[in-house]
């Protein structure tokens, strides 16, 4: 294992969670991001108070009203308006087409959906990387029109500065390093990220960067496990894993990809915890059936 930098701050007492990361079992089960009992918002104080616990979380994707509010009432703390939408909602090949208007009214959507969830944004490609500047313009649009709760965006080192500019005019920010999904042209696919000595500690340096300047959480994507687990104990700040391994502070997923929705080829993270895509296409057969056939409407579908 590549030899990594000290935690900044001494691992919490108690047991050890999968992946040799230390976890501190919540003294007070009430105030857990799942399951807890508190009906208010989520914010980003609680996300920081889970980390002090030792506890782990789960994030969803979530781009409509009506799904963001099944995932709300199941107890899901976080959800990720994600630029995965370009791929998964709205039928790019890629997450680089998606703009900050498809980006605001989808967010906006998720935010009437929800009562409780802490709802994140993305910034999409081309709407922070030209400056600080434009960045904070581009999330402003996203908490005031949106109602979002955070912003996230995707770079480690090379976007600091912009994560230091929002963060001191109070818009939390959840950073993301590893593979970063916007530079699919750069990378020519979607390779794991971090695995040899410099790849790691140029994972390491970006994951402290965005720490350092403000960020509240950092998203690791297609990490080595062994070495997203030495990130964690690294930073401060909470770690949500997209395969990444199970020694992050919390997990995520895009939620196409983990109710069985989406077709064809899905990552190897990827766990189906549903077959919504037979489920669904089995309810439009049957239904076409029943038209076609004339059993539907029946008399108790018809008014009188």
């Amino acid at each position: 294992m590549t030899q990594l930098s000290p935690a900044r701050k001494p691992a919490a007492e108690g047991t050890t969670a999968p992946g040799g990361s230390a976890a501190k079992p919540a003294s007070d089960s009430s105030k857990a991001l799942y399951g807890g009992k508190s009906s208010r918002r989520v914010t980003v104080r609680d996300i920081a108070a889970a980390k002090e616990r030792g506890e782990k979380w789960p994030m969803l994707t979530a781009y409509d009203a009506m799904t963001a509010s099944v995932f709300d009432e199941a107890g899901i703390p976080v959800l990720l308006v994600g630029d995965s939408m370009g791929n998964c909602h709205l039928g790019y090949e890629s997450t680089v087409p998606v703009t900050m208007d498809e980006i605001t009214i989808l967010s906006a959507a998720v935010v009437r959906g929800t009562k409780r969830a802490l709802i994140v944004a993305d910034l999409p490609f081309g709407a922070f990387q030209e400056s600080p500047v434009q960045a904070l313009r581009n999330a402003t649009r996203l908490v005031k029109e949106a109602g979002v709760g955070a912003v996230k965006l995707e770079g480690g080192e090379r976007s600091a500065h912009q994560i230091e500019l929002l963060v001191s005019a109070g818009i939390p920010v959840m950073a993301h390093v590893g593979l970063t999904p916007q530079s699919v042209n750069a990378y020519g696919g979607y390779p794991v990220q971090g695995r040899g000595e410099e790849a790691a500690q140029q994972l390491l340096r970006d994951a402290k960067a965005v720490q350092d300047a403000g960020a509240f959480s950092v998203v690791l994507e297609a990490v080595p496990a062994e070495l997203a687990a030495e990130v964690t104990r690294s930073l401060h700040i909470p770690t949500v894993g997209i395969g990444a391994g199970a020694g992050c502070d919390a997990q995520v997923l895009v939620w196409t990809d983990m109710a069985g929705l989406t077709s064809g080829h899905v990552p190897r993270f990827v766990k189906k915890y549903a077959d919504l895509r037979n489920v669904l296409g089995s309810a439009a057969r049957d239904f076409a059936e029943e038209v076609v056939g004339g059993a539907f409407p029946a008399r108790e579908h018809s008014f009188r």
